[in-house]
């Protein structure tokens, strides 16, 4: 009878520090996913100054548009946080296609091998950087679920692990496009 007591706080204290680790090893995983999305962003980011250099000479009536694409690059380079990082992403995917629809209106830009190498080298990008986003998503969710799950939202609040943002997409770009044939 006098071991039910010791036994107790054993057990008590097992299941803090197996619930503490457990919140450790997921805000760890978001922050290992957050560096994964960056490491893609940066693949991108460098590819996109390759891609104008490469265009700018045919495309002489189409500063505007290179100038755009730039300075979203940059916006994007800046921003901080997954919420300015989305918008900032979202405007960079919005130049870049009307970069792509004005190359696909210069012939010879479009046989050009290394715009066409570029274009394959960014969509590559891109769909890691979905697949890099779906996985920090994924991860903000399983960490937010454990913070505010009975009994371990008591040492989330205990020791202030703060719910987590995640990366989303703006409003803007869940339109469905118009399809014309006209």
């Amino acid at each position: 009878m006098a071991y039910i007591p010791l036994v107790l706080v054993v057990v008590i204290v097992a299941w803090f520090v197996v619930a503490y680790n457990k919140l450790v090893r997921f805000r760890n995983q978001i922050k290992n996913a957050w560096h994964q999305i960056d490491v893609q962003l940066k693949r991108r980011y460098d590819l996109i100054p390759n891609l104008v250099e490469v265009v700018k000479d045919y495309m002489a009536y189409e500063q505007e548009t290179l100038t755009k694409v730039i300075e979203a690059r940059g916006a994007a380079l800046s921003a901080k946080g997954p919420a300015a990082q989305a918008k900032a992403e979202g405007l960079l995917t919005e130049t870049l296609k009307s970069l792509f629809a004005v190359v696909e209106r210069y012939p010879e830009l479009k046989a050009n091998q290394n715009v066409a190498s570029l274009q394959e080298e960014l969509t590559g990008t891109e769909n890691k950087i979905s697949f890099a986003r779906q996985f920090y998503n994924d991860s903000v969710m399983t960490y937010n679920n454990a913070i505010q799950s009975i009994p371990t939202n008591f040492i989330a609040s205990f020791f202030s692990f703060a719910q987590e943002a995640y990366f989303e997409t703006e409003p803007e770009s869940r339109a469905v496009p118009k399809a014309s044939l006209r």
